[in-house]
């Protein structure tokens, strides 16, 4: 998940800056402020898939074991359907925020808006919605979780308040660009939300289908949980009917380590 992960943002980043090249003609005009470029994979989307490897956990080490030795959970098929949601999310970012943002009067006075506007909007709607990507496939939310991933796109607006105060000979294009230009303007948070909503139904439909049509396990214990019934006794015949049903798939010292899982949960029990 971890790895898919860092596809997905990687590309949903990269190919908003792809597309814009291409609309700019390739003359070499840039979409972000290279303070941004530089920031993405530091400060505003690497906190919160370490705390998804570090504390996320849908199920036991026991269906976990079974899963993995299988590759239901890293596979080709899963690594190239993460890179399409990127794909799919830059496409989404960048011509709706364009779309939405250019030729219109964005600020009060009816000033529309520049390249630097453009930037800081199409930022701002890939910072939050790889954050909230992420959100959406954690299983175990704890507070640190929360914190990362809300604390991360906090920091984006703070980063843009602290660096736009810097004079404009360092700061350059984010000069007071989010407290003179995006924050005032109506336009640059409802852009936001649109765009944003807009990349997560990707995931959000997918997610629906599968749980309701294609479950893996995983999302069967889940579903176990939330209707509040007898959990492990579900798991364990689970596991059970899997193995007997896919056993000859697995190397034999995984069968054996897995049947020594059993005896020693059974002994436990009784």
């Amino acid at each position: 998940m971890m790895i898919c992960y860092f596809f997905f943002k990687s590309i949903t980043f990269g190919f908003t800056l792809f597309w814009f090249e291409a609309y700019t003609s390739f003359s070499g005009q840039p979409a972000y402020n290279d303070w941004y470029m530089s920031s993405y994979n530091v400060f505003f989307t690497s906190l919160p898939v370490i705390a998804l490897g570090i504390f996320d956990q849908d199920i036991s080490s026991r269906l976990c074991l079974k899963e993995g030795v299988q590759n239901l959970l890293f596979n080709w098929v899963l690594i190239l359907g993460w890179m399409f949601n990127g794909l799919l999310s830059s496409i989404i970012i960048y011509f709706l925020t364009t779309n939405l943002i250019i030729s219109q009067a964005f600020r009060k006075d009816g000033q529309v808006a520049d390249y630097s506007i453009l930037g800081v909007t199409m930022y701002t709607c890939v910072v939050w919605t790889v954050n909230c990507q992420m959100a959406l496939s954690i299983n175990y939310f704890s507070w640190i979780q929360h914190l990362f991933i809300w604390g991360s796109i906090s920091l984006w607006y703070i980063f843009l308040v602290v660096y736009g105060s810097i004079p404009p000979t360092l700061s350059t294009t984010a000069y007071k660009v989010l407290v003179e230009a995006c924050a005032p303007s109506f336009l640059y948070w409802l852009t936001t939300l649109l765009v944003v909503i807009s990349a997560l139904l990707t995931l959000l439909t997918y997610r629906a289908f599968q749980i309701r049509f294609r479950p893996m396990e995983h999302d069967k214990i889940q579903r176990c949980r939330s209707e509040n019934l007898e959990c492990d006794v579900a798991q364990s015949r689970l596991l059970e009917s899997s193995e007997t049903r896919n056993s000859s798939e697995l190397p034999e010292e995984v069968r054996i380590r897995i049947n020594s899982l059993k005896g020693s949960s059974r002994r436990n029990d009784s």
